[in-house]
C-alpha cells in the first residue's frame, strides 16, 4: 500500500451494512507486507450460489483454475483471499498451494473442498507458501462477524492507496435485498474481465445460472470499461454471491421481470467499483473518461475508444496538463476501426479543439488549458460514420507510476 492516499480518492466511504448470511474474517500472515492484514475469509454458514467472471489471459494464476473448476457447482460456503503474492505461474508448486488452502478451509468450516473459492493478488511468480495462512484458517471459520466490509476490503490491498467498498439496495418481488462489494486493484488494470479482484454479496435468493447472465452482462459497461495501463493481471478475478438469507422473497427465474431493479442496482454497484479501481489507478492524478461517438458500431467504438484510453501519449499529455489533441488524432486512426480523417470533431471538456478534419476555426488554448488542468477529464470524439457509442474511463500515466512499478519486487 502507497504511503501517500490517491488525490482521487473518495472524500468519503460507503457505510456498509451488514449482508445476510455471511461473515468475514481477517488475518495478517505476514506473506509480503509487515504489520497489515493480508489474508480475508468469507464464509457462508448455509450454502450461496455463485457466478465468476475472470481473466482472459493465456497465462492464469493457479486460484484462477481453481476457481473456474469450482464455478460449475454454483455453491459457495467459503471464500479466501491473499494479497502480497499472486500464486501465478508458480506450476506444481502453485497447484499444491491452491489445494493445500482449500483442504485448509474446507476442513476448518466443514465443507467440500469444492465449495471453497480463492483469490490471490500480488507479485506474480514468486512461491505462494500456503502454510502460512492455512494455519490461521481455523481461527478466522469462527471468529468472522458480518460488519466487516471495509476491514475485508482494506486485507486485499496491494498498491491500492485505498480500500474500495460500495452498497445497493434493491427491491426483488417486494423485498428489499442488499449488495455489498469489495474491490482492489491500481495497476495491471485493463478490460478483460475482471481488471482485478472483486468479491460481492447479496442476502437476495438467485438461482447461480440467473446469477451468472447478470454478472457476464454487467461486466460489459464497469469493469471491461476501465483501463489504467493497458495490462491484464493473471489473476483477475470478480465473483457474486447469493446467500438468500433475506427473508420472504420468492424465487426468481432468468427472465423475471422483478429483477429489473436487482440488475440496475448490481450494474450502478460495478460501475462504482469500477470507477474507484480507476481513480486509484498508480500513481494517478486525474481521471479521464473517453466517449467515442459515430463509430460503425459500439463495438468499434469501444476499441476506439480503449487505443485513445490505453495510449502512453495521449495518458502523458494529460498528466502534463497539455490539450494534445493530436494525440487523440493518432489514437483513432491507429485503432484498426472504420475512421474518416475528415469526419473527426474532438472536444476536451465542452471545449470543441477539432472539427471536420482539422482545428476548430475558433479554437481557444486558454480554454481548453483550462479543461485540462481539471482532475476530472471528458474527451469526446465524434467520428462521423454511423450510431455507434462507448465510454471508456482511464486515468494519466505519472512519474509514480514508474517508480511504483520500477522497484514493485524489492
Amino acid at each position: 500500500m502507497s504511503g501517500s492516499i490517491s488525490p482521487l480518492a473518495p472524500k468519503t466511504y460507503a457505510e456498509m451494512p451488514p449482508v445476510r448470511g455471511v461473515r468475514m474474517a481477517t488475518a495478517a500472515a505476514g506473506i509480503k507486507y509487515k504489520n497489515r492484514t493480508d489474508v480475508l475469509m468469507m464464509v457462508f454458514d448455509r450454502p450461496a450460489t455463485v457466478a465468476g467472471v475472470f481473466t482472459r489471459s493465456k497465462c492464469p494464476s493457479a486460484p484462477v483454475d481453481f476457481c473456474r473448476a469450482n464455478l460449475p457447482g454454483g455453491v459457495a460456503r467459503a471464500v479466501v483471499v491473499n494479497s502480497g503474492n499472486a500464486n501465478a505461474f508458480t506450476g506444481r508448486k502453485g497447484r499444491e498451494s491452491t489445494k493445500m488452502t482449500a483442504q485448509a478451509a474446507a476442513k476448518a468450516i466443514g465443507c467440500a473442498e469444492s465449495e471453497v473459492f480463492l483469490a490471490s493478488t500480488g507479485v506474480i511468480g514468486e512461491p505462494l507458501d500456503a502454510t502460512k495462512f492455512s494455519g490461521v484458517l481455523d481461527g478466522l471459520a469462527t471468529s468472522g462477524t458480518e460488519d466487516f466490509w471495509f476491514e475485508a476490503a482494506k486485507a486485499i490491498m496491494t498498491t491500492d492507496t485505498y480500500p474500495k467498498v460500495a452498497t445497493r439496495t434493491a427491491d426483488l418481488g417486494g423485498v428489499t435485498v442488499t449488495i455489498n462489494g469489495i474491490a482492489k486493484g491500481a495497476g495491471m488494470i485493463a478490460p478483460d474481465m475482471a481488471t482485478m479482484l472483486s468479491f460481492v454479496v447479496t442476502d437476495a435468493a438467485i438461482p447461480a445460472p440467473v446469477l451468472q447472465s447478470l454478472l457476464s452482462a454487467g461486466v460489459g459497461p464497469t469493469f471491461n470499461s476501465v483501463t489504467v495501463d493497458s495490462d491484464t493481471s493473471t489473476s483477475d478475478t470478480l465473483m457474486l454471491f447469493a446467500t438468500g438469507a433475506a427473508e420472504g422473497q420468492a424465487p426468481v427465474t432468468a427472465d423475471d421481470a422483478t429483477l429489473d431493479g436487482f440488475r440496475a442496482a448490481l450494474n450502478d454497484l460495478l460501475h462504482d467499483l469500477a470507477l474507484q479501481v480507476v481513480r486509484d489507478g498508480e500513481g494517478a492524478r486525474k481521471m479521464v473518461a473517453v466517449t467515442v461517438e459515430g463509430a460503425e458500431n459500439d463495438n468499434a467504438a469501444k476499441r476506439i475508444a480503449l487505443s485513445i484510453a490505453n495510449s502512453p501519449l495521449v495518458k502523458t499529455a494529460v498528466a502534463g496538463e497539455d490539450a494534445n489533441w493530436g494525440r487523440v488524432v493518432m489514437a483513432v486512426g491507429k485503432s484498426g476501426e472504420m475512421a474518416d480523417r475528415d469526419r473527426l470533431a474532438i472536444w476536451f471538456g465542452d471545449v470543441r479543439v477539432a472539427v471536420d478534419g482539422e482545428r476548430d476555426p475558433t479554437y481557444s488554448e486558454a480554454a481548453a488549458t483550462a479543461v485540462m488542468k481539471q482532475e476530472d477529464i471528458a474527451v469526446r470524439v465524434e467520428i462521423g460514420l454511423g450510431n455507434g457509442k462507448a465510454t471508456v474511463w482511464t486515468c494519466d500515466l505519472t512519474k509514480e507510476y514508474v517508480e511504483i512499478n520500477g522497484d514493485y519486487r524489492s
